[in-house]
């Protein structure tokens, strides 16, 4: 049987049978969805041919018909994750969003906690802040028991704890963290809780109402918008010192930025044809619905799995006792990560090897090189799927 490590629709190119290139088969939609839905396309070209102002500076029609749009995709933004719309702030991606959200609300004082499975985007500002001497942080253990975990946060929390900043679901292995007890711990210790939803929105259900604070996410994976977009959900109840000022539309008289959200954490032109689409890509997500999107990817990564589970050289970052979104990590034995990756992309297939800006979980995981990472979207197949896993079982023959 191939090991469980504990620890721890096809894009054709316009030319690839002219020229005879093979298929690219994204598997990398935990870095950026890809394909697109139709309707974010759509929505994409609606922008750059109809609403050419530019929102909240003017009030003549090109101005007028943006500043409608970015309304009404702020307010679909705010009912999919259970907020009110002037609490949706627009950003250039999910590290911004958690720069704005750890920065500003920790401010240059106290104590805030982390999981031992943080992307860079919430490790590396934690430890900017620390080398100011008075940020102060510790770093949560993760196991594959939700109660032992849970515990090791408790263990930490101190009179001066200001927030518990984690990932709802880890970006290497997709392992999902008890984050609705985690908000439950937070609030009776009025503890700020800020959650990382980059691998989670869009893919499990994810609401404010799950005791989240401050919610942060990309816009361009799970909820299928363009580059460039994230989203940063506040419930109002903690302020957030803005670390940007400039040019917001409002207020423009006073020399001191606005206090008030999102106009605060919004300085300069946000991107309004990533606004369209992060409303286009929810709206895919409300049509579909999660529940079938989720079905249809977590089926792609179990034939993966399974497949390869005859495979003794195949390592699969998994435990049976743990409740993962759709990624797989894995290696295969005598072959660094990007030794696979890179023989799997002569073959048409597009994954992700190496740390995936994550020190934290490759420490955890006591990977020296890293991983492989497969991520399916809803446009991939089982077709795919099989010819993938066929494809890995050649280059153990080499072997």
């Amino acid at each position: 049987m191939g090991r469980i490590n504990s620890n721890a629709c096809n894009f054709r190119t316009n030319n690839s049978r002219r020229h005879n290139k093979p298929i690219v088969v994204n598997f990398d939609n935990a870095a950026t969805s890809f394909p697109k839905p139709i309707g974010v396309k759509t929505a994409v070209m609606d922008v750059l041919t109809k609403y050419g102002g530019n929102t909240g500076r003017g009030g003549h029609n090109l101005a007028m018909m943006t500043s409608t749009m970015v309304y009404n995709s702020r307010q679909v933004v705010a009912d999919f994750f259970g907020a009110e719309s002037e609490n949706v702030v627009f950003t250039c991606n999910c590290t911004h969003a958690l720069n704005l959200a750890i920065k500003g609300m920790v401010g240059s004082s106290g104590h805030v906690i982390i999981s031992s499975l943080e992307h860079n985007s919430v490790s590396r500002p934690v430890v900017a802040l620390s080398k100011t001497g008075r940020v102060k942080y510790s770093i949560a253990k993760v196991y594959n028991d939700d109660e032992r975990t849970l515990q090791s946060f408790k263990d930490l929390i101190t009179h001066e704890t200001k927030a518990i900043i984690c990932t709802i679901a880890s970006n290497v292995t997709g392992q999902i963290l008890p984050y609705k007890e985690i908000g439950e711990i937070c609030k009776a210790k009025n503890i700020c809780f800020i959650a990382d939803g980059a691998q989670a929105c869009g893919v499990i259900p994810i609401s404010l109402s799950d005791g989240i604070n401050i919610l942060c996410t990309a816009g361009h994976k799970g909820l299928y918008g363009t580059t460039g977009t994230g989203l940063l959900i506040s419930d109002g109840r903690y302020d957030i010192t803005p670390i940007m000022q400039g040019g917001t539309g409002s207020a423009s008289l006073s020399l001191e930025q606005p206090s008030f959200l999102p106009d605060s954490l919004e300085s300069g032109t946000i991107n309004i044809v990533g606004v369209a689409s992060i409303k286009a890509g929810i709206e895919f997500i409300k049509n579909k619905t999660i529940e079938r999107i989720s079905k249809h990817e977590h089926m792609l990564c179990n034939k993966f799995i399974s497949n390869l589970s005859s495979d003794e050289r195949v390592v699969i970052y998994r435990n049976s006792n743990v409740n993962y979104v759709p990624i797989v990590s894995f290696n295969i034995e005598g072959m660094k990560p990007e030794e696979v990756a890179t023989y799997l992309n002569r073959n048409g297939f597009c994954l992700r090897a190496g740390f995936h800006c994550a020190c934290l979980a490759h420490q955890s995981l006591e990977t020296d090189y890293g991983t492989v990472r497969l991520a399916p979207s809803v446009f991939n197949t089982e077709n795919e799927i099989m010819k993938i896993t066929s494809v890995i079982k050649n280059i153990n023959k080499k072997l």
